[in-house]
């Protein structure tokens, strides 16, 4: 919950002077030296050790807004925060506008990777005030580190910003030309393409796929999946490398693709969980409008919900003010599955319930199923299998005979808590009857949320060992809800990403082949076309 605390300002004069100094900092780095140096942070992604609350979430201290801040849980040392430049920069100077919970010891670090760092600069005498500190180090990742509290509260700054140069500034050369272009098994409705990584001597940040001599997606791996084609046809890719200044290489050596024949009643799903926070599009970085775009740039014939739509305490009020105004837009042909924060309403589920109406509980539950094309879709309540004790048996004997009274030929399940996750809230035991029932059906895929991440797993069976008979599970609870800091994978773990996204899944009637799609558009996870059990 939000604290509801209320602070008393006595540093008035260095806040006022700040939001003066916010639009014109980049003048103020006046040296000879550092005449190029630009502003790196604003609206890069954001970790932190800890956070007051959503409200006050890391994003916060790179909005450009000196009237929203970051805020770390009150009482604890040491707290950090991360920025992600993006690609490695010479930094010169960060500026640190603080709020009254400051820091009286703290030190300033740089690091190539995000896991090892350098002390860049130290303060062990903080006096709250605005601090402007001249730096000079080399690296992708800045991070703040509070070591000792000059107040009970946690450690809180309306703006950290990091001033330099990148690496890829006046960079004229482009990348190598990608090697070996290859398709696997083409669907009916589908093309999977892998290449050889290119090269460039400050680093590629992406490849853009050609279909027919027109580009039409953008990937940051070395492996894509284009979906939507017609049965029976063939297609002439290439892909070429892209680098952070804009620079792209040459396209690569074309291939041609034939799909296979079949009636093309393929469809294209959109899947999220953990989507509204309480913020607008007004904000740079609230995220849920920016992932509503994705799926409205999708398409798709449904949409997914994968829980905890609404933030924080999911009351109806904030659903028509926050989730409404976007993923709203698709409420029509959305199938909704409740979280945990759709329990902290007043009355539990209220809020949820009045928004969604009949498609809440399409059956009288808050778990049923629907069918599209030749799957079978089961959506149930977690919440019920997620305190430690077991879950009511009337879900339980519903969803064995829901599956027993199955036609259809693939089969998918979705609800919040996972039964494994390399997340911040780790593996759930609560809900290891759900998995065994999904690894005893045959079902196909699990999609879940709760930790704001996204993980793919290769097929897993009932102890979570590789097996190609088990689901494949996908955490995407990546829809906008504040991130969460990741543990070391799996070993079942296909992808784990920090990362805001969307889920695109691309259905037949006898496949299923996922992709995330990153805020940017570009598609940060392709898994292979997995043909269905049954």
């Amino acid at each position: 919950m939000p604290s509801t605390r209320l602070r008393t300002f006595t540093r008035l004069t260095p806040v006022v002077a700040v939001i003066a100094l916010l639009p014109s900092a980049i003048a103020a780095a006046s040296p000879a030296t550092q005449a190029a140096d630009v502003l790196l942070s604003q609206g890069k992604p954001v970790a932190t050790s800890t956070v007051e609350s959503s409200t006050y979430a890391g994003a916060k201290a790179v909005d450009g807004s000196a009237t929203t801040r970051w805020a770390s849980v009150e009482g604890a040392d040491p707290q950090w925060l991360r920025i992600d430049l993006g690609q490695s920069a010479a930094i010169h100077r960060v500026l640190l506008n603080w709020e009254a919970a400051y820091a009286k010891k703290y030190r300033i670090e740089v690091s190539d990777d995000g896991a090892n760092f350098t002390a860049a600069t130290s303060i062990d005498n903080g006096d709250g005030k605005t601090d402007d500190l001249t730096v000079n180090a080399h690296g992708r990742y800045v991070r703040f580190v509070g070591v000792t509290r000059a107040t009970s509260y946690g450690y809180s700054f309306w703006e950290m910003q990091v001033f330099g140069s990148t690496d890829s500034s006046g960079d004229t050369q482009a990348p190598t030309t990608p090697a070996g272009l290859t398709a696997g098994t083409a669907t009916a409705t589908s093309a999977a393409l892998t290449w050889s990584a290119a090269t460039d001597n400050v680093g590629v940040a992406g490849y853009d796929i050609l279909r027919n001599g027109t580009a039409v997606a953008t990937s940051t791996t070395t492996s894509y999946t284009d979906t939507g084609l017609t049965p029976d046809t063939s297609y002439t890719y290439a892909v070429r490398a892209r680098d952070a200044a804009g620079n792209t290489s040459p396209a690569s050596a074309p291939i041609t693709v034939k799909t296979a024949a079949g009636n093309g009643t393929g469809f294209v799903l959109a899947a999220a969980g953990d989507i509204a926070e309480r913020c607008t599009a007004s904000s740079s970085s609230c995220v849920h409008p920016k992932t509503a775009k994705l799926v409205e740039n999708m398409n798709p014939a449904a949409v997914i919900t994968m829980g905890d739509n609404q933030y924080d305490d999911a009351h109806l009020s904030d659903f028509k003010s926050y989730y409404d105004t976007t993923w709203g837009k698709f409420k029509s042909k959305t199938h909704p599955i409740p979280g945990n924060h759709e329990t902290y309403d007043d009355t539990p589920y209220k809020g949820y319930d009045d928004y969604f109406g009949a498609i809440a509980k399409p059956q009288g539950q808050r778990y049923y199923s629907w069918e599209m094309g030749n799957w079978h879709f089961i959506a149930l309540d977690s919440n019920d299998f997620a305190t430690h004790d077991f879950g009511p048996s009337e879900q339980l004997a519903w969803l064995k005979q829901d599956l027993a009274a199955n036609t259809k030929g693939c089969v998918a399940a979705y609800y919040h808590h996972p039964r494994w996750s390399s997340g911040d809230h780790g593996d759930n035991p609560d809900s290891t009857e759900l998995w065994n029932i999904m690894t005893a059906n045959k079902v196909d895929l699990v999609l879940n949320g709760h930790d704001h991440d996204y993980e793919r797993f290769f097929p897993q069976n009932a102890d979570g060992k590789a097996d190609a008979n088990g689901p494949v599970e996908i955490v995407g609870g990546s829809g906008g809800a504040n991130l969460y800091d990741l543990s070391p994978a799996h070993p079942t773990t296909a992808k784990l990403l920090k990362t805001y996204g969307v889920l695109k899944l691309s259905m037949t009637d006898t496949s299923f082949q996922s992709q995330l799609i990153g805020v940017d558009g570009k598609v940060l996870d392709s898994s292979p076309t997995y043909a269905c059990h049954q």
